[in-house]
């Protein structure tokens, strides 16, 4: 995917700004709180329904204003078709259109535009809790995998309508059906997980060898979100009835599920430091924008907060040149023109009290 154009107003310091991409590198230079993060976000939200630092209720319309807007423009590889997407939102209420017609439905907007977004804390893949990685399963389900948005919107129905019952303490009985609804959902979402994830390894391991060879090869393991000697979802609803009525809620399922990365150059799962965290989650990012395009033909865009941040310069250039050799379209963030990128053509954009500039490359 390469965006042509891209039209932000309103978003944190940013009132108005017009950028004109090129298609291969883009560099976003300015002193911290410039607003070229910002710039980033609005691919995000686009391509997400929210910030990668947080909901848009939380701070990302600008003061005074009663909405941010973004417009995309682009174009997908191999497509002579040009599509174009607009949101309004204001933390509530929003509107959204794409190709020119209103969408019902913010996923509509997600599903259109692919975006791979590498950020400071992006560490919290590999180090954090569970909820990150199962977004990550699950977005690259949603771009690869016809049904899979279907039954997750099952499976959440179901698991709403048992907590609701258990919570009101309703007798058994009333369980068994929306469990075995739960059941029948969540074993779907399960098993394509469990093969997203067999499939991810290879494409992970392609960009663990180009960024960081001497961590060694890794292995993405899989967890259910219930014990896996129990033989099946349903099995362990009925066995988990008794504590999840206590508890009130659902406390075993899909939900719960996660995956662990375990690298051969770390014997005895020995701990990862910070800039190792932040590596071995580029890798996965890579790995799944990667695999995008091997199913469908199309690298997502791919952008980068602060390239400096946690990573020396022999990483800085090992990632910048092997986004390079994808071909994909690239955004990128610095307070200064990083050495990384010399020889690479591109373009700068200098941004500066919330207004974006265009220069030649360097």
């Amino acid at each position: 995917m390469k965006a042509q154009r891209l039209e932000i107003r309103n978003l944190r310091s940013l009132r108005q700004a017009w950028l004109d991409p090129d298609p291969r590198l883009n560099l976003l230079v300015g002193d911290n709180g410039a607003g070229k993060t910002s710039v980033l976000e609005a691919l995000h939200v686009m391509a997400y329904g929210r910030s990668f630092r947080g909901r848009i209720g939380d701070g990302l319309v600008r003061t005074s204003a009663d909405a941010l807007e973004i417009f995309v423009q682009w174009q997908e590889d191999g497509q002579d078709r040009i599509r174009k997407a607009g949101l309004r939102h204001g933390g509530q209420d929003w509107e959204g259109r794409l190709d020119g017609l209103k969408v019902a439905q913010l996923g509509e907007l997600c599903a259109a535009l692919m975006v791979v977004t590498i950020e400071p804390g992006c560490h919290a893949l590999v180090s954090g809790g569970g909820e990150p990685r199962r977004r990550f399963m699950d977005w690259g389900l949603f771009h690869v995998e016809q049904g899979f948005l279907a039954d997750w919107r099952r499976y959440a129905r179901s698991l709403k309508q048992r907590n609701a019952l258990l919570k009101a303490r309703t007798p058994a009985s009333q369980l068994l059906p929306w469990e075995l609804e739960l059941a029948t959902a969540g074993e779907r979402l399960t098993r394509a997980r469990r093969l997203y994830l067999e499939r991810l390894e290879a494409s992970v391991a392609w960009a663990m060898d180009a960024l960081a060879p001497g961590l060694g090869a890794p292995r993405l393991e899989f967890h259910p979100g219930w014990r896996q000697d129990e033989v099946s979802l349903a099995d362990a609803l009925v066995n988990a009835q008794e504590r999840d009525r206590s508890l009130g809620y659902t406390s075993i399922g899909p939900h719960r599920g996660d995956w662990r990365l375990r690298l051969e150059g770390l014997p005895n799962d020995e701990p990862l430091s910070r800039g190792q965290a932040k590596i071995a989650a580029i890798s996965c990012l890579l790995g799944q924008a990667r695999d995008c395009a091997t199913q469908r033909g199309d690298w997502p865009i791919v952008s980068v907060d602060d390239l400096a941040s946690e990573l020396d310069r022999s990483h800085q250039r090992r990632l910048v040149e092997t986004l390079v050799s994808t071909g994909a379209q690239v955004f990128m963030t610095g307070t200064e023109e990083p050495q990384a990128v010399a020889g690479h053509a591109g373009r700068v954009f200098h941004v500066e009290h919330g207004v974006v500039a265009a220069s030649p490359a360097t």
